[in-house]
């Protein structure tokens, strides 16, 4: 109500202020409204992503029993012949740090510098490179250290596995798990038990006669150097075990080993004679290295 110009004359406003509430919500269409272009997410879209998840599953496990894991002999730490690889999604920082630049008194570099520029920069990649455009060749920084970090890794990785196959070849080395293999074709095409990582045939072979005249004879002898008191050498670096050396060896041949070598071993006569050694204390030594056999 509100006054008019004349002092006596009053107007009145006649209306409804209130709002009208709306009933007929705002709801999201359903997906049976697209036909052949939505499904629920529950259970049907997430079925066929379960199935496929099963059917990658089912892959991985078929290619884990068909391939068994390459396991090697038991870890030696006297081997000498064996060359430390790491996995290989870490042989381009390992060649990385084969680099003059990257080791010696520049290790620091190799070890954190470098790999702390690489990780930090995919942790600031998306602030660093914030445009809108989604096609790689408009986006030429980003694209190109992609490119330039791909050809680096898989450079640095296809060169550290030749250099390391040509490090095998040029020092003779055969790895361990292949070696294993290649024992375990052989004992399966003669009929044989095969060989299993840990298995050491040798460990079970008893010393004959530890107390004979030749064992005192072997314990003077350059042989105990690198065979060991315990006649188990060292097979992992080419010294083979004297413990059933009788099944494979008679005394005269031994001794035609002790005088004139055989293979990396040189002749050990003459040392064994300026150790104060007698031809009978050989013959005695020959005679008892001749016994040990594994069935006696």
């Amino acid at each position: 109500m509100a006054h008019g110009p004349k002092n006596g004359e009053k107007i009145v406003y006649v209306g409804d202020s209130r709002v009208v509430k709306k009933t007929n919500k705002m709801l999201p269409r359903d997906y049976s409204a697209y036909p052949g272009r939505s499904e629920a997410f529950i259970p049907n879209f997430l079925l066929k992503e379960w199935m496929v998840a099963a059917v990658v599953l089912v892959g991985v496990l078929v290619l884990v029993m068909s391939e068994p894991a390459p396991l090697g002999l038991p870890a030696d730490p006297t081997n000498t012949a064996f060359i430390p690889m790491p996995d290989w999604y870490f042989l381009f920082m390992y060649q990385l740090l084969k680099y003059p630049y990257t080791s010696d008194q520049y290790v620091v570099i190799g070890t954190l510098v470098l790999p702390g520029l690489l990780f930090g920069g995919l942790l600031l990649a998306p602030f660093l490179d914030t445009g809108k455009e989604r096609r790689f060749y408009r986006r030429p920084v980003a694209s190109a250290l992609m490119f330039f970090s791909l050809i680096a890794v898989t450079y640095l990785t296809v060169f550290s596995w030749h250099h390391y196959t040509l490090e095998l070849k040029e020092k003779g080395i055969v790895p361990e798990h292949i070696k294993l293999e290649e024992e375990r074709q052989a004992a399966k095409a003669a009929g044989k038990e095969m060989p299993t990582p840990g298995g050491n045939k040798t460990a079970a072979v008893a010393i004959v006669n530890p107390d004979d005249e030749g064992a005192k004879a072997y314990a003077k002898a350059t042989c105990v150097a690198c065979h060991g008191a315990d006649l188990k050498g060292n097979p992992s670096s080419g010294i083979p075990a004297l413990r059933g050396v009788g099944d494979k060896h008679s005394k005269d041949e031994i001794i035609g080993i002790i005088k004139k070598g055989q293979g990396a071993m040189t002749p050990q006569y003459d040392a064994n004679i300026s150790k104060g050694l007698t031809d009978a204390d050989i013959n005695k030594m020959a005679e008892w290295l001749a016994s040990q056999k594994k069935g006696s």
